[in-house]
């Protein structure tokens, strides 16, 4: 383990918030230009960041930087560096869409997607309390901004409306409880809390209700019922777009900072949280499924599909708890990983296909708009239908195996509440599988309504059917992507 105060552990926070601002500055004063050049200079960053995310990955050295404010180690460099490609599909899937719908009078867009992503990454590499919910507000008050970007639209406003003042609660909610935490321990860092909390001297009522408190703050980046409201509004309200934007990279950091703020720093009352996780995987499981199957806009259906797979999240969390032994542990939080990350990718391409289907003055986003599309592209209702049945479950595809892995943690720990917890999600993946196949059914055996060629950039056509192969190929051999996932745990849990 190396302790540095040293840039080394800023590297990519540093390069992305100098090239924001870079494009930012170009933009004010050549706006005529300021489109292609800001997408292409936000291209070039992010594959820049990739590069350099993953080599810091494959490096394997836990750096902490800045006195211990942030630490740079393999899972959080393995993090940034799938955010930063999710951003850049997003960029690829999106820049048609935003361009008809009069989003690109500048390059705001992305301006505020890489605030957005820098905001990601400080959540990803933050080892202090305060770090956290910086890295929390750059990103979501970026992701505000973005879904009212549409100015002359009311749906969208009205969204982010609904969003600023819900994530504005949430914030509050995750502030009180870091600020009771910290009145509890007398410190900011998380390494420092862990220490404090496993002494046992700290009164544990006032160490519960902080945890409740950030438990809450947690469950709303995630959209986990009851903290939901949000996401099927916004969702829907928001330009397809920024649905993409917001539905991909934020779930890393929300994921990054349930593990840095509950196993790093408050282990030692894991019994606590614990049981709180397993109430909100079970409310998420239920209504996430069940609403699912009634809904008739398609990108509603995916935000309470969304709520349905944070049930699983959170299955593997709270498995890592009760895993007995370090090795079951980091089983557990890994399964959790790959989850998360498959999921973003299964994101990715549902939302490219409706993006891809989107057209001037016309937002494919209702089910019946994708009917007979197996009629205009085989291809494109083929990556649409692996998306839908990888998020069923239904192997071989990578979604099979992202919830066989969070059942085997689960079923491992040999408790039978645990047991039980796995039969309940089955029954309700079962039930949710109904909303996905209906759509299959509208692709493939409804009449089309409309003739017309798809068209789309040619980057985007490859780029969705790369997308939709690495659904099936992760399926079939998903060894490499658990494995990186497996040592990212090990290192961060010291194991």
């Amino acid at each position: 383990m190396i302790d540095k105060f040293s840039w080394v552990a800023i590297y990519p926070e540093a390069v992305l918030l100098v090239m924001a601002c870079a494009i930012a500055l170009l933009d004010l004063f050549d706006r005529s230009r300021g489109r292609i050049v800001a997408y292409v200079l936000s291209l070039l960053t992010l594959v820049v960041l990739i590069a350099l995310t993953g080599m810091n990955a494959a490096a394997g050295q836990t750096i902490y930087g800045f006195g211990g404010l942030v630490v740079s180690d393999q899972m959080a460099n393995w993090l940034k560096c799938f955010a930063a490609v999710a951003v850049a599909v997003a960029f690829v899937y999106g820049r048609t869409y935003v361009g008809l719908r009069g989003m690109l009078r500048g390059g705001e867009w992305y301006v505020l997607s890489l605030f957005s992503l820098f905001g990601v990454f400080v959540m990803i590499s933050a080892n202090n309390f305060l770090l956290i919910y910086l890295g929390l507000e750059c990103m979501t008050l970026a992701g505000y901004a973005m879904v009212a970007l549409r100015r002359d639209h009311v749906t969208s406003v009205e969204a982010a409306m609904k969003y600023f003042v819900l994530g504005a609660m949430a914030s509050g909610f995750l502030l009180y409880g870091l600020s009771m935490l910290y009145g509890a321990t007398g410190t900011l860092d998380i390494s420092a809390v862990f220490r404090a909390v496993a002494t046992g001297q700290i009164k544990h009522q006032v160490l519960v209700f902080g945890l409740v408190f950030v438990v809450a703050g947690v469950a709303f980046k995630f959209g986990a019922v009851p903290f939901h409201m949000w996401i099927p509004d916004v969702y829907q309200g928001a330009p397809t777009s920024v649905t993409l934007m917001i539905g991909a990279a934020p779930k890393l950091a929300a994921f990054a900072m349930a593990i840095r703020l509950l196993v790093e720093g408050l282990l030692p009352l894991a019994i606590d949280w614990q049981q709180m996780f397993g109430l909100l995987a079970i409310a998420s499981l239920l209504i996430g499924n069940l609403v699912a199957v009634a809904q008739a806009n398609l990108k509603r259906m995916l935000a309470y599909s969304t709520i349905g797979q944070v049930g699983f999240i959170f299955l593997g969390l709270m498995a890592g708890v009760s895993g007995g032994t370090a090795l079951g542990a980091a089983n557990a939080y890994s399964s959790a990983m790959f989850y998360v990350v498959t999921y973003v990718l299964t994101t990715l391409a549902s939302f490219g296909i409706i993006l891809l289907l989107s057209r001037e003055g016309f937002e494919s986003e209702e089910i019946s708009d994708l009917a007979g599309l197996n009629q205009r592209s085989p291809l494109f209702a083929a990556i649409m239908a692996i998306c839908l049945f990888s998020l069923a479950g239904i192997p071989p595809l990578v979604g099979f195996q992202a919830k066989l892995s969070v059942l085997q943690a689960l079923i491992s720990t040999g408790s039978v509440l645990h047991l039980a917890l796995a039969v309940f999600a089955v029954l309700m993946s079962l039930i949710g599988a109904y909303a996905y196949l209906r759509v299959v059914k509208v692709m493939y055996f409804d009449e089309p309504t409309t003739v017309a060629p798809i068209q789309a950039p040619w980057d985007m056509r490859a780029l969705l059917t790369v997308n939709g192969a690495m659904l099936l190929v992760l399926g079939i051999l998903p060894g490499a992507l658990m494995t990186l996932c497996a040592r990212a745990i090990v290192q961060m849990l010291g194991t």
